[in-house]
């Protein structure tokens, strides 16, 4: 992930009917190849929630709700990097809000 991200902060996770409160870094970019909002970013490092999010997943890939104060979206969570933070990753608008293209 670069360092440029469009949200970082505080965030909601539901697995399977369970809320975790985390900090999350997000940045969403329309791909050309299907002209969809492809949103992505990584649950930041605290070794609280990185201890309750591998109970929830037991090691596997999941289907989640990311809240924000903001907004919410669907996506999936898992992949767990190296420094044990969790890749997010969704299609469609992303849980905050979308800057405005530039018009002319």
């Amino acid at each position: 992930m670069s360092d440029e991200v469009d949200y970082a902060g505080p965030a909601t996770l539901t697995i399977d009917g369970t809320a975790l409160d985390v900090h999350v870094r997000l940045e969403a970019h329309t791909q050309p190849q299907d002209g969809k909002v492809h949103w992505y970013g990584r649950v930041t490092r605290d070794p609280a929630s990185g201890a309750a999010l591998a109970g929830v997943l037991g090691g596997r890939n999941a289907d989640v709700v990311v809240s924000t104060a903001t907004g919410s979206a669907r996506g999936r969570i898992g992949d767990v990097d190296l420094w044990g933070r969790y890749r997010l990753s969704g299609v469609g608008s992303p849980p905050y809000p979308l800057d405005e293209p530039p018009t002319e």
